[in-house]
């Protein structure tokens, strides 16, 4: 019974994890391997409560666009100028440098969260379910820091 109850929850906290890395990798990407994508600026004229839209200045040999769409946390205001990497096949960026990096890997940070509340009740591992919490705060920190 011992030997079910470990193999479920690691299952389960393993799910968890591979979980909130799949739903980050699907902005890091751009972030993390920028090579071939197209990187500038964009100049924000309009914000919602979620994304913020502008004109796309380009760095290299990527077009000018007239209008981009990125998904940009509450401190962005109109006039700010935030660095970006387009998404292949249309106009949506995703944030680029440090903070890029650390907001799209926020889904993994919540991931890491609730990994250790499995693993510290499930498995009752606490020096685990410690480093898997920390890991997670120092990450989900990182980037409200950042913003």
């Amino acid at each position: 019974m011992l030997f079910a109850r470990v193999v479920g929850v690691g299952a389960l906290a393993a799910l968890i994890l591979v979980s909130g890395a799949w739903g980050s990798w699907r902005n890091a990407q751009y972030v993390v391997v920028g090579k071939g994508h197209e990187h500038g600026t964009v100049r924000l004229v309009a914000c919602g409560d979620t994304d913020c839209t502008g004109p796309f200045s380009p760095k290299g040999s990527a077009r000018p666009r007239a209008k981009v769409t990125v998904s940009l946390p509450v401190r962005h205001h109109v006039g700010d100028s935030v660095s970006v990497v387009l998404k292949p096949g249309g106009d949506t960026g995703v944030r680029d440098g440090l903070g890029g990096l650390l907001f799209a890997f926020v889904p993994f940070g919540g991931a890491l969260l609730l990994a250790a509340a499995v693993v510290a009740l499930g498995l009752r591992v606490p020096r685990t379910a410690w480093s898997l919490a920390v890991a997670g705060a120092a990450l989900l920190g990182g980037a409200f820091l950042t913003l």
